[in-house]
């Protein structure tokens, strides 16, 4: 069974996080698994290469996880070697006083990427079934409405060229504190921790509930959410890489035709 295949869930199937494992590594042979990752790396640059060149295509990738669930290093490491002129990265923070004025996809689609693009979210759209849901920062009414939205919104970006893979990085409680610890007790992590992290770890229960809605009510054949088993960041990586390289590959491009007589061309002195 391929890694894909492993964690995509079918749409419509009610999500229990507790059936899937954060701690699964697949036969767990960390070299082999290295060695395909880095296959898979250099499969993406070039893929990268054609994607930004034939201009016709644009990849979402949208991460979320819970706090130290890795989205940072999910970046740096699968994303390493792409040409960065082709890549954008956008990070959600707490919504500005404009933001809030608007409609709360407003802010989110100025970001979608563009054609030839890989748009990258860490943290997105989907903290507005999350945060906002645990934190009782709006009624249940108003965020419940958010997943039908949500939907048609990812769907206008589907519709328009956009593919879209959404991660969830799955890493346990007990991880979380692991290295939660690794930061306080490594001065050059220091600036990775905050005390504001503890008392969201505190409604761990309530925030698997929202996410198992959200996975469930917004995996979609043109948005799908895969769940992935990130206590094990080589491991993790793997999983991403493989699923990016597959969908670009699915998209069947091709670099443009390059323009009539080249070969007659003579560069000047």
């Amino acid at each position: 069974m391929s890694h894909e295949q492993a964690i995509h869930p079918a749409p419509g199937k009610k999500i229990h996080l507790a059936d899937y494992d954060p701690n699964y590594t697949g036969d767990g042979d960390k070299d082999l698994a290295r060695r395909q990752f880095k296959d898979n790396r250099d499969r993406m640059e070039a893929l990268q290469n054609v994607l930004y060149a034939e201009h016709k295509h644009a990849l979402l990738i949208v991460l979320q996880a819970m706090d130290a669930g890795g989205k940072d290093g999910t970046i740096r490491k699968v994303m390493e070697g792409i040409n960065p002129q082709g890549v954008n990265v956008t990070s959600f923070k707490q919504p500005t006083p404009e933001e809030l004025d608007h409609d709360f996809l407003w802010r989110i689609h100025q970001h979608a990427p563009a054609r030839g693009m890989i748009g990258i979210f860490n943290r997105s759209h989907y903290e507005d079934v999350l945060i906002v849901r645990v934190n009782e920062l709006v009624p249940e009414v108003v965020w419940r409405d958010r997943y039908d939205h949500i939907n048609a919104f990812e769907r206008l970006l589907a519709d328009s060229g956009v593919t879209i893979l959404k991660f969830f990085l799955h890493i346990s409680k007990e991880e979380q504190k692991e290295r939660f610890e690794d930061r306080l007790n490594e001065p050059d992590k220091h600036w990775k921790f905050s005390r504001g992290d503890l008392p969201v770890r505190k409604k761990w229960d309530q925030y698997m509930a929202a996410y198992e809605d959200a996975i469930t009510n917004c995996n979609t054949d043109y948005a799908p959410w895969y769940i992935v088993p990130a206590n094990h960041k080589w491991y993790r990586d793997l999983v991403i890489s493989d699923i990016i390289v597959r969908t670009l590959e699915s998209l069947h491009m091709e670099y443009p035709d390059p323009e009539p007589d080249l070969d007659k061309v003579k560069i000047p002195d």
